[in-house]
């Protein structure tokens, strides 16, 4: 192909596509990405990336000095118009600066947030690979031999059921948290079991306090927040995590204070949370890891609000601890 028909195809393409330079100013711009932005293609060279993506600029930044691809996901891009577009942006690392791919997203329904609308459908495509790993659990369950092997058989048909449950929700949408009395320890030891039963488990530290009374709360969202942090700190480099359960008085939470909250902590002798990461941490669909999906965390502060609570953190090297605080009353001040 030549140059020419090169950049004939790539002016046809729906795909939105953009240079950015190493001062993060607009090199080159195609026709799509221009008309997204209601921008002339000449008028937008040396505009700021700023512009375009605003705070997420800083995972360009990144991307570009760790000459590493980055995913940016539900971006929204606000036209001359004030018209808005949601996208996906894809950032790859050139000789002297960046590829942009924007790639347009459907609409979600009234009222839905964009993590949402990214839940449902990742619960659709879910459903199917879940049900062939429970079927194929419970003939393991049938044939090995040995109390502990199907156990962990069990443990398997135990959590596609329960991720099965949770994307039969997501897809009725049927949001709202299931709750119900229960004790915080529960979830939290079903997580440690999951973790153990890993090819390598970490260093697990087990730190509850038993007096610590039963909240209302939906047991399987709790959980997966609770996994969520866990698995975060694991992929981020931690080799022991402690899980601590205690009691918080007069704690502020949203625009109120609860007399008394439950504090389940997530501890991890990690590297710690990067600077650049800081401000953006909880961020729904953004990810500065290559195979990232951005949901872990986001996930966790939505189940956290959803019970009326915060997930809060603290971090420096060798010590990183995520916090996830729950009133302990039906309500509070």
């Amino acid at each position: 192909m030549s140059e020419l028909d090169w950049q004939a195809c790539v002016e046809q393409m729906a795909t939105g596509l953009a240079v950015i330079d190493t001062d993060m100013r607009l090199r080159w711009i195609n026709p799509a990405l221009a008309e997204w932005l209601e921008w002339g293609p000449r008028s937008a060279l040396g505009q700021p990336l700023a512009g375009l993506l605003g705070e997420a600029t800083g995972q360009a930044q990144r991307s570009l000095a760790q000459q590493r691809p980055v995913q940016l996901r539900g971006v929204m891009l606000t036209a001359v118009s004030g018209r808005q577009t949601r996208v996906d942006i894809a950032l790859q690392p050139l000789d002297g600066g960046l590829l942009l791919e924007a790639h347009a997203l459907a609409e979600s329904p009234s009222g839905q947030s964009p993590l949402s609308a990214t839940l449902r459908g990742f619960a659709h495509e879910m459903k199917n690979p879940l049900a062939g790993l429970r079927g194929a659990a419970q003939l393991l369950q049938r044939r090995v031999v040995g109390d502990d092997l199907q156990a962990l058989a069990g443990l398997i048909i135990d959590e596609a059921d329960r991720l099965g449950a949770l994307a039969s929700r997501l897809l009725h949408n049927d949001g709202a948290p299931k709750l119900a009395p229960m004790n915080i320890h529960q979830p939290l030891q079903r997580v440690a079991d999951l973790l153990q039963a890993e090819p390598h488990p970490p260093r697990l530290r087990l730190d509850y306090d038993p007096s610590l009374p039963d909240l209302r709360g939906d047991a399987d969202r709790l959980q997966q927040a609770l996994l969520n942090l866990a698995r975060n700190a694991l992929e981020a480099g931690a080799r022991t995590l402690t899980l601590r359960t205690r009691a918080e008085y007069g704690l502020r939470l949203g625009e109120g204070v609860a007399r008394m909250a439950l504090r389940v902590d997530v501890a991890d002798d990690g590297p710690g949370v990067p600077a650049a990461l800081r401000d953006t941490l909880f961020e729904p669909l953004v990810s500065g890891r290559v195979d990232g999906t951005g949901l872990g965390l986001a996930l966790s502060r939505e189940i956290a609000h959803e019970h009326g609570g915060e997930l809060r953190y603290a971090s420096r090297a060798g010590d990183t601890v995520f916090s996830l605080y729950l009133p302990l009353e039906p309500g509070h001040d």
